[in-house]
């Protein structure tokens, strides 16, 4: 009987190449960076829940969940609105069972769902990162409509993605997270950097902390 050894692996294992790419003689630039190890959960608050969902984060988080287009952040998770009474509860993945753990806070007012290995996480920051972004995003991204913290869910291709800004890069630019479905990401990653080269791009990978 063959065995069968069943290994995590990233979605973009084959696609990512680190290093430099594109463009080496610019101004500009772009960081490309996905982020592994992560977990994700989506909390959907049933109907007539949104208070006690609300007030059941706070608890576990250490702050309530958005309640419009945007993300807010706690030392330990990032809760990113995904629509009407719902949000996806981001952090680093541990060796703790979290999702029964967040299950048991959530009993009977909302429904969960783990979505850790269903989608990818790319980053994506630099001086050139808007202007690479504009060329596959339609939202516009400047600081006047989307500030940090703002959030949204739009598609790229046909294909679903939250995009939300976080805290500054301690260059003091911009640095927005993309959530991609993994059996898209491979395609959409090809497109995203693809982009960047004109501006020069570093790609990389890290681990969630």
């Amino acid at each position: 009987m063959a065995e069968f050894s069943w290994n995590t692996q990233s979605p973009l294992e084959s696609a990512l190449v680190p290093g430099h790419h594109g463009a080496t003689a610019t101004q500009g630039g772009v960081t490309l960076e996905e982020l592994r190890d992560i977990s994700l959960v989506q909390v959907m608050a049933r109907r007539g829940r949104t208070a006690e969902t609300a007030k059941a984060a706070k608890k576990v988080f250490g702050i309530e969940p958005p309640t419009s287009p945007s993300a807010a952040a706690s030392r330990h998770a990032t809760l990113i609105w995904s629509g009407p009474d719902q949000f996806i509860a981001f952090s680093a993945r541990s060796g703790d069972d979290q999702f029964s753990r967040l299950s048991e806070a959530f009993a009977g007012v909302a429904s969960l769902s783990d979505q850790s290995d269903g989608r990818c996480l790319i980053r994506i920051g630099g001086p050139s990162a808007r202007q690479a972004l504009a060329k596959f995003c339609s939202l516009d991204l400047d600081d006047a409509a989307f500030p940090l913290g703002a959030a949204a869910t739009t598609s790229i291709d046909h294909t679903a993605m939250n995009i939300w800004r976080e805290v500054d890069g301690t260059d003091g630019l911009a640095v927005f997270n993309m959530l991609v479905f993994t059996s898209f990401a491979d395609s959409l990653w090809h497109t995203i950097l693809d982009s960047c080269l004109e501006y020069g791009v570093q790609a990389s990978f890290a681990r969630a902390a």
